[in-house]
């Protein structure tokens, strides 16, 4: 027979909150120093093609 869950404490709920955000704000800090290293032309992990230049 079908028995309902427990419900879930607002301390566990807001942990898990707190640990998505603090993902998506890391993976927002690494985007945006990648681009600023791509920006400055000395980024080294990260490999996009460059426009060649004509002589």
């Amino acid at each position: 027979m079908a028995v309902p869950k427990k419900k879930t404490s607002k301390s566990k709920r807001d942990q898990r909150k707190a640990t998505w955000k603090r993902k998506a704000a890391l993976q927002a800090q690494r985007a945006l120093s990648l681009g600023k290293s791509v920006l400055t032309g000395r980024s080294t992990g990260f490999v996009y093609p460059q426009p060649e230049e004509e002589e």
